[in-house]
């Protein structure tokens, strides 16, 4: 217990000090003025701006030209579903209208069946030829024994007849109002057919006249400034030969050194006049540049000689270090050697006191009461 106990703890001192000089070298690099640098480049940025710009202006461009060609598109669907809508609604009254005029209940021919009128309409029992309270064995009347069977079979057939010929006028009449609403449902389709063509078409000639001003307007505005550059040029010229005239006139190239000077005293001039200095003031900007000279070697040799001691002092903390881990490494193998040794010498002692204790148990027992001891332990 106690080796691991000390592995652990070796073991820990080892990643708290691997960690340590991982930071160590981290500041090292991280504070280092030599490699540090900061800044970015703004030119490049400036540029990428502008190109993200003028990208999105192009996109901006195509999505509102795709937004009105899906404008008029959603236009002429409208006009289509509401042109169907309407061709549906009027078959449908076509059809409401056919059913109510000549599909009435009571030209049905189970009609009878479910007359809610028929108890009404109803008549009893034979009040013809024959009297109805006067039956035999209670039967009234049987099927051709009326007095008016012949004229009933007449008028029946005429009726038939009539029925047949009412059908067939209500067919040639639903399907005269079937072609009829056929043809004006072709019509209206006919019709906004030549809308939508016309709305189109008054589109295209909306678009040429647009495109038109546009190029006309464009070529005026081309004309009119071809025209200001001229007047612009031709100004420019006669400014440059006004220039001229008075740069050649005046002062300035004459090389006049008493146009230089300030009227708030000798000492200072006016820098737009000002032609050079004379010898004494270069001499002493000679003699200061050389002493700036002087000054930035003495500071290069300063800053030289800084790094060679950072140099130095990095060098021995590391040579420090390593003497250090080997120092560590020796106490590491003289404590485990230590170890290894008080684990032999335990388990030595640990041997020779379990010999004892064997000896000193096989003393205290006779041969023959151990032998008959263990014969019964045995049984």
């Amino acid at each position: 217990m106690r080796k691991l106990g000390l592995q652990r703890d070796l073991a820990e001192a080892a990643a708290l000090e691997r960690r340590r000089q991982g930071e160590l070298h981290r500041q090292s690099r991280i504070f280092n003025a030599r490699v540090r640098t900061a800044g970015v480049d703004k030119d490049a940025l400036d540029t990428q701006i502008n190109d993200k710009k003028i990208q999105e202006a192009n996109e901006k461009a195509r999505h509102e030209i795709i937004a009105g060609e899906m404008k008029q598109n959603d236009k002429i669907i409208c006009m289509l579903e509401e042109r169907q809508k309407q061709d549906i609604k009027n078959l449908n009254k076509a059809v409401t209208e056919f059913q109510q005029n000549f599909q009435k209940p009571e030209t049905r021919r189970e009609f009878d069946l479910s007359d809610p009128q028929a108890l009404k309409k109803d008549t009893p029992a034979r009040l013809s030829d024959s009297d109805p309270r006067c039956t035999v064995s209670g039967l009234q009347k049987f099927l051709g024994e009326d007095l008016n069977y012949d004229q009933r079979v007449k008028f029946q057939k005429e009726q038939s007849r009539e029925w047949s010929l009412q059908q067939q006028r209500d067919w040639k009449n639903a399907l005269a109002d079937q072609k009829f609403a056929e043809d004006l449902h072709d019509k209206n389709r006919i019709d906004l057919d030549q809308k939508a063509m016309e709305l189109q078409r008054k589109d295209v000639e909306t678009r040429q006249a647009v495109c038109a001003a546009t190029k006309d307007f464009n070529r005026t505005q081309a004309v009119e400034f071809a025209e200001r550059k001229m007047l612009e040029k031709h100004q420019e010229e006669e400014d440059n030969v006004a220039e001229i005239s008075n740069l050649l006139r005046g002062d300035l190239l004459s090389e006049n050194p008493e146009q230089a000077a300030s009227s708030f005293g000798r000492h200072r001039v006016i820098t737009d006049r000002w032609k050079g200095m004379n010898q004494d003031q270069l001499k002493a900007i000679r003699y200061t540049q050389q002493q700036q000279v002087l000054e930035k070697l003495r500071l290069q040799e300063e800053e030289r000689q800084r790094n060679a001691e950072w140099d130095r002092q990095r060098i021995q903390g590391a040579r420090a270090q390593l003497l250090f881990e080997r120092h560590q490494q020796r106490l590491n193998r003289e404590l485990r050697r230590t170890l290894d040794n008080a684990n032999a010498q335990l388990s030595q002692e640990q041997k020779s006191k379990k010999i004892y204790l064997q000896e000193e148990v096989y003393s205290n027992f006779p041969t023959g009461q151990y032998f008959t001891q263990f014969n019964t332990t045995s049984r």
